[in-house]
C-alpha cells in the first residue's frame, strides 16, 4: 500500500503544485467569502475537473457548509476532500475469476494515448502476480503497432501472437485465443486499432473484434479498458463517450499522469462517464504503474 501511494503521489506532483497547492492556500484564509467560491471554481476548472463536474461539486460543498455551519475556509478544505473522494466511488480493482480458464481483456484507445505501453505494463503487472499472460497484436492497421508490441512483449518476457499488417484483427484475436488455450495461458490481453479511415470504420472494427472474442471464449471480452492520455484533459471525454457507446468499456487506464497539471480529469471520467479508473500510468518505466486507489489519489492532490 505504501509503494502504491508513493507512485500516485509522485505522479500527481504537477497537478498538486500547479493547482491544488493553490487550493490549499486559498482554503487557508480566515473566512468564506463570495470571492473565495469564485476563485475555487476557477482553480478546479483549471485542473480540468470540468465545468459540469465543478459546478456539481461546489453545489455539494455549499450544501455541506450550510448543514455543518462551516464559516471558516480552513474547515472547508476537509469538506472539499470528502466531496472529491465521494465522486470517485469505491475502488474497483480488477478481480480475475480464478475458476475461469481464460480471461480476455480488450484494450482500446486512440493512437498516441499510451495504449501500447499500457498493455506492456498491464502484462508485466499480472505476470508479477503469477498469471500466465499472452498478448494479441490485433492492431493490424497501423504498420508499426505490431512491431512496437513485439518489442515490449520481449522486454517484459510475455509471449505474443500477431498477424500481417492489414490482416483481419478478428482473426488475430481468434488465433490468440487458440494459442492461449494450447499454452494454458489464463489471461489474454489484446491490442486493438486506434485509428482507421473514419471513426465509423474504427468502431465497427472494434465491435467485430468483440464479437469474435465472444464466440471464442464464453463471456469474452471480460473487460474492455479504454486508455486515456491525461494530458488531453477534457478533450479526452469526447473520445471516451464514443468508445463507451461502441464497445461497452468497463474501465479506464489513465496514462501520462506525471506529465500534466490536469489530473482533475479523473473526476470528470467518474462523474460524467460513470466509468471507474482501474489503473494509472505515472512514468515511462514498466514499474510506473498502479491500481487506482481513490483514497491515495485524493490525498495525493493535497499532500
Amino acid at each position: 500500500m505504501l509503494q502504491k501511494f508513493a507512485s500516485l503521489r509522485d505522479g500527481l506532483t504537477k497537478t498538486r503544485d500547479a493547482v491544488f497547492g493553490r487550493v490549499v492556500t486559498l482554503l487557508g484564509q480566515s473566512e468564506i467569502t463570495p470571492d473565495l467560491w469564485d476563485e475555487l471554481e476557477a482553480l478546479l476548472i483549471q485542473a480540468d475537473v470540468g465545468v459540469n463536474t465543478t459546478l456539481d461539486l461546489l453545489e455539494r460543498l455549499r450544501g455541506r457548509a450550510t448543514r455543518e455551519g462551516i464559516t471558516r475556509a480552513d474547515m472547508l478544505r476537509v469538506g472539499l476532500k470528502a466531496e472529491l473522494r465521494a465522486m470517485l466511488g469505491d475502488a474497483q480493482p480488477l478481480a480475475l475469476d480464478p475458476s475461469r480458464p481464460l480471461t480476455v481483456i480488450l484494450v482500446v484507445g486512440v493512437n498516441g494515448s499510451g495504449k501500447t505501453t499500457s498493455i506492456a505494463k498491464l502484462a508485466a503487472y499480472y505476470k508479477h502476480s503469477k498469471r500466465n499472460v499472452l498478448l494479441a497484436a490485433a492492431d493490424t492497421f497501423r504498420a508499426a503497432a505490431g512491431e512496437q508490441l513485439d518489442i515490449w512483449a520481449e522486454r517484459v518476457g510475455v509471449p505474443i501472437v500477431g498477424g500481417q499488417p492489414g490482416s483481419d484483427p478478428g482473426s488475430v484475436v481468434f488465433d490468440a485465443v487458440q494459442a492461449a488455450k494450447a499454452r494454458k495461458a489464463d489471461l489474454l490481453i489484446a491490442d486493438t486499432a486506434g485509428r482507421l479511415h473514419t471513426q465509423y470504420n474504427l468502431m465497427q472494427e472494434l465491435k467485430k473484434v468483440r464479437a469474435v472474442s465472444a464466440k471464442a471464449v464464453p463471456g469474452a471480452p471480460h473487460e474492455t479498458f479504454l486508455v486515456i492520455d491525461a494530458t488531453n484533459g477534457q478533450n479526452a471525454l469526447t473520445q471516451a463517450k464514443q468508445f463507451k457507446d461502441a464497445v461497452a468499456v468497463t474501465g479506464v487506464v489513465l496514462t501520462k499522469l506525471d506529465g500534466t497539471a490536469k489530473g482533475g480529469i479523473v473526476f470528470s471520467i467518474t462523474h460524467e462517464m460513470g466509468l471507474p479508473v482501474r489503473f494509472v500510468g505515472t512514468g515511462e518505466r514498466v514499474g510506473d504503474w498502479a491500481e487506482f486507489d481513490p483514497d491515495a489519489f485524493v490525498d495525493g492532490l493535497f499532500e
